[in-house]
C-alpha cells in the first residue's frame, strides 16, 4: 500500500512539475559572447566560442548554438568577430591610489622617440597656467626609444623654460628645471634627501638638475608640488582604471598607497558607491600618516582593530564581490629594511641583525593577529636573511596557512624558492626587467641579466607565482610589455636579456596573469578562468594572441573588456557598449591633450 502511495505521488509532482515547466518563460542570459576564440583556461574545456553571463558570473560556455539557445529578448549579444577572448588580466601589484594626479602628468609610456616625447614635454609647457607644474613621473624607460637614452637636463629646460618641471625614471632619478631646483630647494634643508641622494653638478660646482636617489625621496617630491582637487583626483583615478581596462586587465590589486585606510579611499568608495569602480580593487594597506604608532605595524595593527576596524578579506564595495577588499598589510614594514631596487646601482644589501632583529618584532606581531603581509625584497642577499628570520618566528608562533607574498624577488635563488614554498608564501614577481633591463646589464652584466629571474626554475616550482606591472612609478601599467618580455626574452630596446631556458610558453605567461594572481587574493576558485561559477571578468583582444607573430605580443590591447559582466572598455565598433567617462579634469591637464599611452586618446 505505501509503495502505491509513494508511486502516485511521484506521478503527481512530476505531472505539475512538467505543467509548469510548459507555462514559464525561458530566464534569459544577462550577456552573450558569440562567434568568439576563446582561452577558458580550463583543462576540461581549454577550447569554446561562446559564454553566458548571469548576475556578474560565467554560467554556461560552449558552442554558438549552445548557448544562444540560453538567449531572451533581454539578453545582451556581442559578436565577437572571430577573436580572441582571454580571462581578466590580473595585475596582482600595482598602485592605483598614488594616481590622483594622473592627469597632470604628461605620460611617456609607448612613446617611440625622445624626440617627440620632448616634443610632448614642450607643448604641455605651453598650455600648462602659472602656478602649476610639468611633469613626467616613471611608466617609462629611456631603452623604450629609438634613440635607447635617456634625456639631458639641456633638453628638459630647453623643453620647459618657464614653468617648474620634474622628469622622473622610475625611482632611480630626476630631472629638474631651475624653477623646480629653487621651488624644491635643493641644496638646502627644504630638499626631502637622503645619505643616498646625489646631486650633480657641472664643472663650476652649480647644480645641474639631475637628482638620483630612491623611493621616498621621489615620493616627498609629488608632495611638494600644487596637489589636485577631490574632483580632480577623482577624474585621474578613473581615467588611470580605464587605461588598465583598455589592456584587458580587470582585477589590480593596489599594493599600498601613501594614502592609507579608510581616508585615502575616499574616491574609491565613491566610485564604488556610484557603481563606476570597472575593476575590482583588493588594496594592501599602509598607514603612513599614523604618527603615534611607534612603526608602521603597530599602526596598521591599531587601525584595522581599533579605530576602523577590517577583517582580511572583508569586502567594502556595496555591489561588487572582491570589489574593494581588505588583504593586509605591506609591502613595506620598516623603512630601514626597505631595498630599493634601482637597476642602475648596485644592490642595497640590508644589515643581517637589523633585518632579523625587524622582522621578528614586526612579523610576530601580524602572526599573531592574522593579518596577512607582503614584503618588498628584491635581492636575494636580503631574501635570504628574511627567511633566516621567518622560519625561526614559524618555529614559535606558526604561520599556520596565514598568506604572505615576496614581492618582486629578481634575484631569488632556487634555493631561496624552496624555502619560501615549505613556508605557504608566495612570489610576486614583476616586469621591470622588461622595461630596465637594458640598466641591470651594465650594473650587474648581461650573464646575471639572462637568468634574472628565474622564471623556468619559478614556475617549475609549482610555487604560488604571478607576474605583475608594479605601475605606475617604477613601470608601464601596459600587462603585455611583461608578457611579451616572458616569451622573447627581450626587453623595449630589443635586447635579448632572458636566456633561452629561461623563458615560458604563451600558454605558461598568460596563466601568470590570470590564474596565478589569485592566490594572492584567496580567489583561487572564483577568478582567473572562463568557466561556470567565475567572475564574468574577460577581454576580447585586438589580435590573436597564440597565433601572432611574438614580436607583435607587446602591442596587443583590448577591443572589449568586461568586469563583473558589465562592458567597461571598447574600441572600435564595441566603443558604443562602454560606459561614457565624465569630462576629465582640468581641461589643460595633459592627459586631456594627450591621453595616457601613446597613440590611444579616445
Amino acid at each position: 500500500m505505501m509503495r502505491k502511495l509513494i508511486v502516485l505521488a511521484t506521478a503527481f509532482i512530476l505531472s505539475v512539475s512538467i505543467s509548469a515547466q510548459s507555462t514559464e518563460p525561458l530566464v534569459g542570459a544577462d550577456m552573450i559572447v558569440f562567434n568568439a576564440k576563446i582561452t577558458t583556461g580550463s583543462l576540461t574545456k581549454p577550447e569554446a566560442s561562446a559564454l553566458a553571463v548571469k548576475r556578474g558570473r560565467i554560467y554556461a560556455v560552449g558552442t554558438d548554438a549552445e548557448i544562444l539557445g540560453l538567449k531572451d529578448n533581454n539578453t545582451k549579444l556581442i559578436d565577437a568577430g572571430e577573436k580572441r577572448l582571454i580571462p581578466g588580466i590580473n595585475d596582482a601589484h600595482t598602485h592605483i591610489l598614488n594616481e590622483r594626479s594622473y592627469n597632470y602628468n604628461v605620460r611617456w609610456e609607448g612613446v617611440p622617440t625622445l624626440e617627440l616625447a620632448l616634443e610632448m614635454l614642450g607643448e604641455q609647457a605651453k598650455r600648462t597656467p602659472e602656478g602649476q607644474w610639468v611633469k613626467v613621473i616613471g611608466g617609462w624607460s629611456p631603452y623604450q626609444f629609438k634613440e635607447n637614452r635617456l634625456p639631458t637636463i639641456e633638453e628638459i629646460k630647453k623643453a620647459v623654460p618657464n614653468r617648474p618641471a620634474i622628469v622622473q625614471y622610475a625611482y632611480n632619478r630626476a630631472y629638474l628645471n631651475d624653477l623646480a631646483m629653487e621651488a624644491f630647494g635643493v641644496g638646502t634643508d627644504k630638499f626631502p634627501g637622503s645619505p643616498e641622494t646625489v646631486f650633480e653638478k657641472d664643472k663650476k660646482g652649480n647644480y645641474t638638475g639631475v637628482v638620483h636617489s630612491y623611493t621616498f625621496t621621489f615620493a616627498a617630491l609629488e608632495l611638494m608640488v600644487p596637489q589636485p582637487s577631490e574632483k580632480e583626483q577623482l577624474s585621474s583615478i578613473t581615467n588611470a582604471i580605464n587605461d588598465m581596462n583598455r589592456f584587458g586587465v580587470t582585477t589590480a590589486v593596489d599594493a599600498a598607497s601613501i594614502y592609507g585606510y579608510p581616508h585615502g579611499h575616499a574616491p574609491i568608495q565613491q566610485l564604488a558607491k556610484e557603481n563606476r569602480l570597472n575593476i575590482r580593487m583588493p588594496f594592501v594597506d599602509l598607514q603612513f600618516g599614523d604618527t603615534d604608532s611607534p612603526t608602521l605595524v603597530d599602526a596598521e595593527i591599531n587601525a584595522v582593530t581599533r579605530k576602523y576596524p577590517i577583517s582580511a578579506g572583508e569586502n567594502l564595495h556595496p555591489n561588487m564581490a572582491h570589489g574593494h577588499e581588505y588583504e593586509g598589510t605591506g609591502e613595506i614594514l620598516r623603512l630601514e629594511i626597505h631595498d630599493h631596487e634601482n637597476f642602475d646601482r648596485p644592490a642595497v644589501v640590508i644589515d643581517e641583525a637589523l633585518m632579523h632583529k625587524y622582522i621578528k618584532e614586526d612579523i610576530t606581531k601580524l602572526i599573531e593577529k592574522g593579518i596577512p603581509f607582503r614584503l618588498h625584497i628584491s635581492y636575494n642577499e636580503n631574501i635570504t636573511t628574511f627567511l633566516d628570520a621567518l622560519e625561526a618566528i614559524n618555529e614559535k608562533t606558526p604561520l599556520d596557512g596565514l598568506r604572505w607574498s615576496i614581492e618582486h624577488a629578481e634575484t631569488i635563488t632556487p634555493e631561496n624558492i624552496a624555502r619560501v614554498k615549505r613556508l605557504g608564501g608566495g612570489i610576486a614577481l614583476d616586469m621591470k626587467m622588461a622595461m630596465h633591463g637594458d640598466g641591470f646589464i651594465k650594473t650587474y652584466t648581461v650573464e646575471k641579466a639572462l637568468q634574472t629571474p628565474r622564471l623556468r626554475a619559478l614556475v617549475d616550482s609549482g610555487i604560488p607565482l604571478a607576474i605583475t606591472t608594479d605601475a605606475f612609478r617604477a613601470s608601464s601599467y601596459n600587462p603585455w610589455i611583461g608578457i611579451s618580455w616572458m616569451i622573447t626574452g627581450k626587453s623595449v630596446s630589443g635586447s635579448e636579456i632572458l636566456a633561452k631556458d629561461n623563458r615560458l610558453t604563451r600558454e605558461e605567461a598568460l596563466k601568470l596573469v590570470t590564474v596565478g594572481p589569485t592566490w594572492f587574493e584567496s580567489q583561487e576558485g572564483e577568478m582567473g578562468k572562463i568557466i561556470p561559477g567565475h567572475f564574468a571578468d574577460f577581454a576580447l583582444l585586438d589580435k590573436d594572441y597564440f597565433t601572432i607573430p611574438e614580436e607583435a605580443i607587446k602591442t596587443i590591447s583590448s577591443v572589449l573588456t568586461v568586469v563583473d559582466g558589465r562592458v567597461v572598455f571598447g574600441a572600435g565598433k564595441y566603443s558604443d557598449l562602454a560606459p561614457k567617462l565624465p569630462k576629465t579634469l582640468p581641461e589643460w591637464s595633459a592627459f586631456n591633450h594627450f591621453g595616457g599611452y601613446y597613440n590611444t586618446k579616445n
